[in-house]
């Protein structure tokens, strides 16, 4: 193989990588390893699915509360998901779960998803009470 030939291959074939890869790429990355569409994801995080496609566009970023949501529904570390260090989407060749165990796993992920999101709806009542008392004192 000639130098040109094998300079123009690792050319192609190191345009995109882990280190060069933005917050929508792994966004989008997790998003598929989870098996989830982006309409799916964005009804699940109560977004637009505009806002989800501006997220993995690179068009604007998710608020912290629902990256950490985001996290937590695609079975990713927050880390991983900021900044591409740490554990990424895909699991060692040779840790393959048992079925039952994968299941047991996607369930807690659901419902870890469900209180991060139950615990922001509980936020927001809760500010909305807080402004009628302080608007009924005056």
């Amino acid at each position: 193989m000639s130098d040109e030939t094998e300079q123009t291959e690792q050319t192609e074939s190191a345009w995109f990588s882990d280190s060069q890869a933005t917050l929508g790429d792994r966004l989008a990355a997790a998003r598929e390893a989870a098996g989830l569409g982006q309409s799916a994801l964005a009804s699940r995080l109560g977004v637009r699915l505009k806002t989800l496609r501006g997220w993995e566009n690179d068009l604007a970023e998710p608020r912290a509360n629902r990256l950490q949501m985001l996290a937590a529904m695609l079975g990713v570390s927050l880390r991983w998901l900021l900044t591409g260090e740490g554990e990424d989407v895909s699991p060692p060749p040779d840790a393959q779960k048992p079925p039952d165990l994968q299941r047991t796993l996607d369930e807690l992920r659901r419902m870890r998803a469900e209180m991060l999101a139950m615990s922001e709806r509980i936020g927001q009542m809760e500010k909305r009470l807080r402004q009628q008392i302080g608007g009924s004192n005056v």
